[in-house]
């Protein structure tokens, strides 16, 4: 059950993540989260720092799609403003999200990371696709009520982890 919803890294946050590293991995592609990930749950825009982070991955060659399991209208007050492509209500952890993301981007499982926010939704879900997974820390202390059940579960995880001796960005702070 753990290695089904363990990322391969964990991160501060999407800020961490550069062009360079991601080439050096033979990553192309970016299939993301955003609520919690990119931005607080309940935050309606783009920061001038997240816009920065899109042109850079763009300039790099380096596509971004959003896979949210939120609703259109939400996801689409974000994204059409920074012009970044998207899927909404995509049911995550099942994988026809992850499908129809790759799909978007035109390329193979091997060539993309996730990046997300939550174990249970983006990592298993990415995990059972075949993704490059990255579990980033979630940018709000709040969360909207489904995923307050998910990090009680995550919580349990992490103490797991952290008596295997197994580092994450908790331990990077």
């Amino acid at each position: 059950m753990y290695k089904l919803i363990m990322p391969q890294e964990f991160a501060l946050s999407v800020f961490d993540i550069t062009p360079e590293k991601l080439k050096e991995k033979g990553i192309r592609g970016i299939i993301t989260d955003l609520d919690n990930t990119l931005i607080e749950w309940d935050r309606a825009d783009a920061t001038e720092d997240l816009i920065a982070w899109f042109q850079q991955m763009k300039d790099a060659g380096i596509q971004v799609v959003i896979l949210s399991n939120n609703k259109e209208a939400r996801v689409k007050k974000f994204a059409d403003p920074v012009g970044i492509p998207y899927i909404f209500q995509a049911q995550k952890p099942l994988g026809k999200g992850f499908k129809r993301a790759l799909a978007l981007l035109d390329m193979k499982p091997e060539k993309v990371l996730m990046l997300g926010d939550q174990m249970l939704t983006d990592m298993m879900g990415a995990n059972r696709s075949r993704l490059y997974t990255i579990l980033v820390k979630p940018v709000a202390q709040s969360d909207g009520f489904v995923t307050r059940f998910n990090r009680f579960i995550e919580r349990r995880v992490f103490k797991y982890l952290s008596k295997k001796g197994i580092k994450t960005w908790e331990e990077k702070e």
